[in-house]
C-alpha cells in the first residue's frame, strides 16, 4: 500500500495509462508545460514527450471535438476541461456528438474518449469556476458520468473508464485533490456500476457523491455521538445510477436524506427523490429530503460561499428534525 493525494492517484492512473496503451493521449489546456491546472499531469510531458501530452489552445469545443474526433479513429484520447464551468463551451460537441454518433451510426462508430474536470465549490474561485454541474451531464443519454469521492475510486475509475467503448466523463471535486490515503497501485479498474455503501446505519440513509461524501460522513459522525446511526451511500456513478444500491438502504432505514451541492431545482437529487418515491415510498416513514446549495452564482467572500454549500450542521439539522 502506498499513501498518496487524490490528485496523485490520478497521475498514476494517467501514467499506467500511457505506459501500457500507445493510442492513449492526453490533452487540454495547461496539462503539459504547467504540469495541469492542478498539478494532475504535472512530469507527464517529461515521461512521454508532446505527441503524448498536449498542451491546446482556450478553445473547449475544438479540443473537445478533436477528442471525439481521435476517438472515432481508434485513438484513446484523455482530455482535460479545466473547470466544469468552461465545459459548457463543449456541451455542443458532448451532446450531439460524444453522446450520439454510435446510436446514429448504428453502432459503427465507438467513441472510446474519457473526459475529465474539477468541479465543485468551496475555494473561493468566484461564481465561473465553482458550480456542480455533473447533474445536466448526468441528464444525457449516450455517456457514463463518474464522480470519484475517494483517493482509491480517482485512480481506479479512471483506469475503467479508459477500458469503456462510450465517452465517459469524469468530475473530480476541486477540495479533494490535496486529500490523502492509502492505496494499491497494483489494483485494476474500479467498478464503474455501483453506488458504495461507507458506512452502514439503519437510522436514516445519506446519499450523496463527490465532495459531500465526506460532509455525509461527518454528520454521520456526530449523529452517531447523538444516538443516530445513518447509512451513508457515496453514488459514485451518476449515470446511470446504480438505485439498487439506495433503495435497498432506503428500505432498511425508512429515511432519506439527499446531500448535492447543486442547485436544488431540476437537479440530480431531484431525480433521486423521485426514484426514491417511485419505488420504494411504502418504506418511508418521512418524506425525503434534501440539502442542496443555494440558488446563486457562487459567492467569492468564504463566509458567503460556505454559507451557499452544503455543511455538516446543516444535513446533521435536517437529520434530526425527521425525528421529532
Amino acid at each position: 500500500m502506498t499513501t498518496m493525494t487524490y490528485r496523485e492517484a490520478l497521475r498514476s492512473a494517467l501514467r499506467d495509462a500511457l505506459r501500457t496503451d500507445e493510442r492513449t493521449f492526453l490533452m487540454g489546456e495547461d496539462v503539459g508545460r504547467y504540469g495541469g491546472a492542478f498539478a494532475v499531469s504535472h512530469g507527464l510531458l517529461e515521461e512521454f514527450g508532446p505527441d503524448r501530452v498536449r498542451d491546446t489552445p482556450l478553445s473547449e469545443s475544438a479540443f473537445v471535438g478533436a477528442g471525439i474526433g481521435a476517438a472515432i479513429n481508434g485513438m484513446r484520447p484523455i482530455v482535460e476541461v479545466m473547470t466544469v464551468n468552461f465545459s459548457m463551451l463543449a456541451m455542443d460537441q458532448v451532446l450531439n456528438n460524444a453522446a450520439t454518433l454510435r446510436y446514429m451510426s448504428g453502432g459503427q462508430l465507438n467513441i472510446p474518449l474519457v473526459v475529465r474536470m474539477a468541479t465543485g465549490g468551496g475555494r473561493q474561485l468566484g461564481a465561473q469556476h465553482s458550480h456542480s454541474l455533473e447533474g445536466w451531464y448526468a441528464h444525457i443519454p449516450g455517456i457514463v458520468v463518474l464522480s470519484p469521492a475517494t483517493v482509491t475510486d480517482a485512480r481506479g475509475m479512471l483506469l475503467a473508464a479508459l477500458q469503456h467503448p462510450d465517452p465517459v466523463f469524469l468530475f473530480e471535486h476541486a477540495t479533494l485533490y490535496a486529500t490523502e490515503d492509502d492505496i494499491d497501485e497494483q489494483a485494476g479498474p474500479a467498478d464503474i456500476s455501483h453506488a458504495a455503501v461507507c458506512r452502514e446505519g439503519q437510522h436514516v440513509t445519506l446519499i450523496a457523491y463527490g465532495g459531500s461524501v465526506r460532509k455525509a460522513l461527518g454528520a454521520a459522525e456526530e449523529l452517531a455521538q447523538q444516538g443516530t446511526h445513518a447509512e451513508v451511500i457515496d453514488l459514485r456513478v451518476l449515470r446511470p445510477l446504480d438505485m439498487e444500491t439506495v433503495l435497498a438502504s432506503v428500505r432498511k432505514t425508512h429515511r432519506a436524506v439527499v446531500v448535492d451541492e447543486a442547485w436544488r431545482t431540476g437537479s440530480l437529487s431531484a431525480e433521486i427523490s423521485a426514484r426514491i418515491m417511485e419505488g420504494c415510498f411504502d418504506a418511508l416513514d418521512w418524506p425525503v429530503e434534501r440539502v442542496c446549495g443555494a440558488e446563486v452564482p457562487a459567492p467569492y467572500a468564504k463566509h458567503m460561499e460556505d454559507a451557499s454549500l452544503p455543511q455538516v450542521p446543516e444535513i446533521v439539522e435536517t437529520v434530526q428534525e425527521m425525528f421529532v
